[in-house]
Formats: C-alpha cells, structure tokens, sequence
C-alpha cells in the first residue's frame, strides 16, 4: 500500500484561531457598549464604545476579510474563518437578543451565553474527530504537523514494515485524545459562564454595564482557567503519540522530529 500524499502547506492554527475566533471576541467583548446608554447611566464614553451593531461588524471583519485572503491565496475555504464567523455571529447576535433597550438583560443571559461559550469547542471536537476520516485532518493541522514531524521518513517506515494499520490505530488514539481536550473545554466554559453570569441582577438598570463587564471578565479568566488545562491535556497528547510512534517505527524521539 502506497503512502498518503503530503498534505499541503497550512497557515499556523494558533495564528488561524487568533484571528479568526479570540481578536473577533475580544473586539466584542470591548466594543459592544452603547456610547448612548453608557453617557444615561453615568459611565463615561471611550472612543471605542461603538455600540453592539458597529462591534459585530468589525468582529465579522476578521474571519471575513482573513477567510477572502486564504481562498484568494489557496483556491481554499478556511475552517477555522467559518468558525470564526459562526462564533461572532453568535456571541454578537447572543448581545443583541439578550439586551433590553431600558438597559435590562433578559433572565436566561447565563444559560444561553454558557451554550454559546460551550458550542465553539463543542464543535471543535467533533470536527476534529470527523476530519480523521478526510485527507486533511486537524490532527495534522494541530499536533501531527509536517513542521514538527518528519512525516515522510516515518511513513517510508511504517511503509517498509507494513504496519499502516498500526499507524493508523496510533493516529486515531491521537485523535481521540486530542479532541477530548475540546470537550473538556466545552463542560468548562459552561461552567465558568454559569459563574459568571449566574447570579446577574438581570432587572437592574445598569444590567447590560454589568452584563458587559462580566463577559469582558469571563474572556479573560477563560484564558487562564480553561487555556491552561487544555494545553497541559495536549502535551500529554503529544508525549502519548511520540511515546506511539516510536514504538511503531524504533525512531528515538529525536529522530521522529524535523531537525531545529
């Protein structure tokens, strides 16, 4: 059996993500504030406060504008701009819905920005385990990367031995243990927006200044709280198929990676 073809060149996906999911939140989180409204409740205007309609479009500007470039520059559509369009339009659609024009937010504002907030990795996680089934699969994209790995020397390998279905259990195993650190990520974004946001005075005047404070609080911590774990469970992922390959191949550690 011949050995899988290269896969082409991609775009670092911590950069992909930056651009398309966390600068568009974040635009969010710090624009959204009604310039009208904060000067009503006595809060002062920054030149950033454009309100939530004006924040959705320059949130939507990145994955759109970083979306156009990559299929202008590849013939190719960017996963991670489409979810990153699906996240603004979501977390900036979810503010418009939940705010009230007196200044109020709507009761349920916890438990629906917390299926927001958990929906990104959700869907990430099961992208991930679906793309093992197509020629590009994030694993490849995220962790089993042709700038890491000397992918073409281990495949002569497994090639020369004949152990592709070994290889591709080892893969698999990757996967499965890779997308399990999204769906961590999924119960512990429920959560931290629960705390957040869970015992909001949602009938109060200021209740979209407060609203709007809290999320700006919850993007932050969740860096920390939820970033943290989540790269932790990846090393250990990265150790677990180093540990995998170098089993399957005999190549020291040394050897399974592109020389730096």
């Amino acid at each position: 059996m011949a050995a899988p073809e290269k896969t082409n060149h991609q775009e670092h996906p911590l950069v992909n993500i930056l651009i398309n999911v966390l600068i568009p939140v974040l635009a969010l989180s710090y624009l959204s504030k009604d310039p009208e409204f904060q000067q009503a409740v006595g809060k002062a205007v920054k030149p950033w406060h454009i309100g939530p309609i004006k924040a959705l479009m320059v949130a939507l500007a990145f994955p759109i504008g970083y979306g156009a470039w990559h299929f202008i520059k590849t013939r190719k559509a960017n996963f991670f701009s489409a979810l990153g369009l699906v996240s603004v339009l979501l977390t900036g659609g979810l503010t418009i819905y939940l705010w009230n024009q007196d200044g109020t937010v709507k009761p349920n504002a916890a438990i629906l920005f917390g299926l927001k907030e958990a929906s990104i990795p959700l869907i990430l996680g099961i992208a991930v385990i679906g793309s093992h089934y197509t020629p590009s699969p994030l694993l490849r994209v995220f962790l089993y990367s042709d700038s890491f790995f000397d992918i073409p020397k281990i495949e002569r390998r497994v090639e020369e031995t004949g152990a592709w279905e070994s290889y591709r259990k080892v893969l698999f195993g990757a996967t499965l243990l890779f997308a399990t650190s999204f769906f961590i990520s999924t119960v512990m974004n429920f959560g931290l927006a629960l705390f957040f946001l869970g015992d909001l005075d949602h009938s109060a005047a200021n209740a979209r200044e407060l609203y709007n404070e809290r999320v700006a609080k919850l993007t932050g911590w969740g860096f920390a709280v939820i970033g943290l774990p989540i790269l932790i469970f990846l090393f250990f992922t990265l150790r677990r198929l180093l540990k995998s390959l170098g089993g399957l191949t005999g190549f020291k550690e040394e050897e399974l990676m592109l020389p730096r």
